[in-house]
């Protein structure tokens, strides 16, 4: 199971316990809509923040891939230009 679908899954547990604590608890009901909106707040804000902590990381982790593929080809072009220089040379030895 992925770390996301377990923070998830408490995220939606806890939403779900307090809301349901909100309910039961011996308030006016415009008292308790208030509280039910200002946790859904807290729990927006809180799931946007970690959202952009998963796309910080993702573009992290692509930057990281990317500069290797670049030092790969960067490699690759230089060992086929030191393979090319290697047949001119034997091709020329050969004449």
């Amino acid at each position: 199971m992925g770390t996301g679908k377990i923070l998830l899954g408490v995220l939606a547990g806890v939403a779900v316990g307090a809301a349901l604590g909100i309910l039961f608890a011996p308030d006016k009901g415009a008292n308790t809509r208030k509280k039910i909106v200002k946790k859904g707040d807290d729990y927006t804000e809180d799931l946007k923040e970690k959202f952009q902590e998963f796309v910080e990381n993702i573009t992290e982790q692509f930057e990281n891939v990317k500069e290797e593929a670049s030092n790969l080809v960067v490699k690759a072009k230089n060992k086929a230009e030191e393979l090319e220089a290697m047949a001119t040379a034997e091709v020329n030895s050969k004449n």
